[in-house]
C-alpha cells in the first residue's frame, strides 16, 4: 500500500521496513500493520491537534501534572501552542500508561517505541496469526462470557492497584487475542487518586463490561463489582488477591453532622489556646 506521510520519516530512519496494510481509522488515530525487521507490529498514528476536539479530554486530564509552567499556562489559555502541547500530553499519556501497565502485569499491547506522534506496539493476533477481533464482534457462550468477565474484572483491579483507571473501557476497546482479552486505547487513562471523577469512571468501566457480558450471562447484571472495588480502594484495602463478591450494600446511615461539628469546635478551641 501507499506509505502514509506520517510514517515516511520512520521508514527513512529505518524504524519501519514496510507498511503492510491499514488496520483501522478512528477519531483519535489511524492504525497500520507494519514490519520492523522480522517483527510484525502496529503503528498507531495519532491525528493532528486541529483534527481532534478537546471537549471530552478535560474530564480526563484533571490530575495530570505538567512540569513545565510555560506549557501549563499555554494549555490553560488554549493558544495554538497550548493546543499542540495538549495534544502531545494526550498522546504521551497513553504511551506512559502502556509502559506502566505492561510492567504491572496488565494485559495491554506491549509498547515498543514512540516517535513524532507514532506509537509502535505489539500486534495482538488470534490463534491463526490474524489481527485479533474486538470483543464486540464476538458472539459468546455463557461460560466463556463469565470467564472473560472475571478476567477483565481482575485486570481492572490490577490497574486500580497501580493507581490507574482506563476511563473509557467498553467492548469496543478490548481485543480478544489467542491468549484472551487485551485492553487497548488508553489516552484517557486517569490517576485514581488525583481525578475527582475517578470513582464515576471506574464504575462506568465496570458497568460497561457487566452490561456487555450480561447479554450472554444475564446473572452478571445483578453484580456491583465497581462499587465494591472502589470501597476497598478508598479504604486502602484493595489488593491483587482481594476476593470480590460482586455484592455491595449502600451505606444508608445518616452522617453524624453534630459529631463532626463538635470535633471541629474542639479543634478550633485547641488551636486558639496555643
Amino acid at each position: 500500500m501507499k506509505t502514509p506521510k506520517r510514517l515516511e520519516p520512520l521508514i527513512d530512519n529505518g524504524l519501519i521496513d514496510e507498511v503492510i496494510h491499514s488496520l483501522k481509522s478512528g477519531k483519535e488515530a489511524a492504525v497500520y500493520v507494519v514490519r520492523c525487521g522480522t517483527v510484525i507490529c502496529c503503528a498507531k498514528v495519532y491525528k493532528e491537534a486541529d483534527q481532534r476536539s478537546f471537549r471530552q479530554s478535560v474530564l480526563y486530564q484533571e490530575g495530570r501534572k505538567v512540569r513545565n509552567s510555560r506549557r501549563a499556562r499555554a494549555m490553560a489559555k488554549g493558544s495554538s501552542y497550548g493546543r499542540k502541547e495538549q495534544e502531545s500530553t494526550w498522546q504521551s499519556a497513553e504511551v506512559t500508561a502502556l509502559y506502566r501497565l505492561s510492567e504491572a502485569g496488565v494485559r495491554v499491547p506491549r509498547p515498543y517505541d514512540f516517535i513524532d506522534g507514532v506509537l509502535l506496539m505489539e500486534l495482538v493476533t488470534d490463534s491463526d496469526g490474524n489481527p485479533a477481533p474486538r470483543l464486540n464482534d464476538l458472539d459468546l457462550e455463557p461460560e466463556l462470557a463469565r470467564t472473560y468477565h472475571r478476567f477483565l474484572i481482575s485486570q481492572i483491579v490490577r490497574m486500580l492497584c497501580d493507581g490507574l483507571i482506563h476511563g473509557d473501557l467498553s467492548e469496543y476497546n478490548v481485543l480478544v487475542g489467542s491468549d484472551g482479552p487485551v485492553i487497548i486505547d488508553l489516552p484517557q487513562a486517569v490517576d485514581a487518586a488525583g481525578n475527582n471523577n475517578a470513582r464515576m469512571m471506574l464504575e462506568r468501566d465496570v458497568a460497561n463490561m457487566t452490561n456487555y457480558f450480561g447479554r450472554f450471562a444475564p446473572e452478571l447484571l445483578t453484580t456491583a463489582y465497581g462499587k465494591e472495588m472502589w470501597k476497598f480502594y478508598q479504604s486502602g484495602e484493595l489488593r491483587l488477591e482481594t476476593q470480590l463478591t460482586g455484592y455491595f450494600e449502600e451505606d444508608t446511615k445518616a452522617p453524624d453532622v453534630g459529631g463532626v461539628m463538635r470535633e471541629i469546635d474542639t479543634a478550633r478551641k485547641e488551636n486558639e489556646e496555643k
